[in-house]
């Protein structure tokens, strides 16, 4: 008789799954690669200069283990926002920082508010921990700040998860909306303000950093403005008790030194953020135009990415990004519907973007013939 492995209950109950099927799986499956990835949020026009030359010097060194504490990046930060450094917590990737979140504060059985089709990672994280979904429904393509603390209030939940901007759908509260929000986060809980899209958002989108409110936790990212999302670089700001915790349970040699390195370069590049910042608004605006000129419409955006809406239901969606990637453009959809509707395309360089509006056309002919 074969004895199978000695895992928990809860582990034993989960699916074995990945929250995104990647680009790579799929060229695998297709047996050739994408000729326009625009679909991962990924930043195109990669990192600075200056981060490539810094990891590439970093290199060398890599027989090193790197510095658990991630002084120097953690000191940059903290200068960088204008708060010490007791006030950050660096991570390999927002993802990584979610997840180590959710296991100080998630068991079997905890309630976890969230909204309907929002970033599925996180809720990777909360089944993965045994806690219960309180899900509240967009509201007009948007999250729904008060919706959400309204739930939280009726559930007792420790944690909210909000992301500004928001991912799937490129929407945004404004800065006044979001600091009401904090201020009404119930005792006992924590608002997980997800903000790896903030660099691209509009001014008086984000509330001036509070490192004093012990409710509210800001994760922020170097996968999309900096362009190093396959260096897995994140980090949290918050009040110094809760970043202070991530050292118990965060792995310390996460983030490797070559990424360290190129994360440190990239932050003391603003010149060349600036540059991308503006390469993602005319890619955002040349998105809209091809979406129209197929008689579809693009939704308002503060990232680095453009939702789609396609005028049907979620089937004809997929439908869409299964013909597009035969071919060779590469996008997503959200997951839940009435968000699951539209497409998601990044932005993309110039020809990455012909690409999407050569074949445009004629994957929105196929996807109606197949409904």
């Amino acid at each position: 008789m074969t004895v199978p492995p000695p895992f928990t209950p809860l582990v034993q109950s989960l699916p074995s799954t990945v929250p995104f099927v990647g680009p790579e799986t799929q060229e695998r499956r297709m047996g050739c690669s994408f000729r326009a990835r625009i679909g991962a949020n990924e930043s195109v026009f990669g990192p600075s200069p200056a981060a490539i030359a810094a990891m590439r010097e970093a290199a060398a060194d890599v027989w090193k283990y790197c510095d658990p504490e991630n002084h120097d990046l953690n000191v940059a930060l903290a200068r960088h926002h204008g708060v010490a450094p007791e006030n950050i917590t660096v991570g390999e990737g927002a993802d990584a920082l979610l997840g180590n979140l959710v296991r100080m504060v998630v068991s079997e059985g905890t309630p976890v508010v969230t909204s309907l089709g929002a970033y599925p990672t996180f809720n990777y994280h909360i089944s993965g921990f045994g806690g219960l979904f309180e899900y509240v429904p967009y509201k007009d393509d948007r999250e729904d700040p008060e919706a959400l603390i309204a739930r939280a209030k009726e559930t007792g939940a420790p944690l909210i998860y909000f992301a500004n901007p928001d991912n799937p759908m490129g929407s945004w509260s404004d800065a006044a909306a979001v600091q009401q929000m904090m201020d009404a986060v119930p005792e006992g809980a924590i608002l997980c303000l997800d903000e790896a899209y903030i660099e691209f958002a509009p001014e008086g989108t984000a509330p001036p950093l509070d490192v004093t409110n012990r409710q509210v936790i800001r994760f922020r990212t170097f996968s999309k403005a900096y362009g190093m999302a396959g260096a897995r670089v994140g980090y949290g700001i918050a009040h110094a008790d809760i970043a202070g915790a991530f050292n118990k349970v965060r792995n310390h040699f996460g983030v490797n030194r070559i990424a360290q390195a190129g994360a440190l370069a990239a932050l003391a590049d603003q010149d060349y953020l600036a540059k991308v910042q503006e390469w993602v608004r005319e890619a955002r605006v040349r998105i809209a135009e091809i979406a129209e000129a197929s008689g579809l419409k693009a939704l308002p955006s503060a990232t680095n990415f453009v939702a789609v809406d396609c005028g049907h239901d979620g089937a004809f969606a997929k439908a869409m990004v299964e013909e597009l990637a035969v071919r060779g453009i590469f996008v997503r959809m959200p997951f839940a519907p009435p968000q699951n509707r539209c497409i998601r395309i990044s932005a993309g360089k110039p020809d990455d973007l012909d690409a999407l509006a050569a074949v445009l056309p004629e994957a929105l002919r196929a996807a109606a013939d197949r409904s």
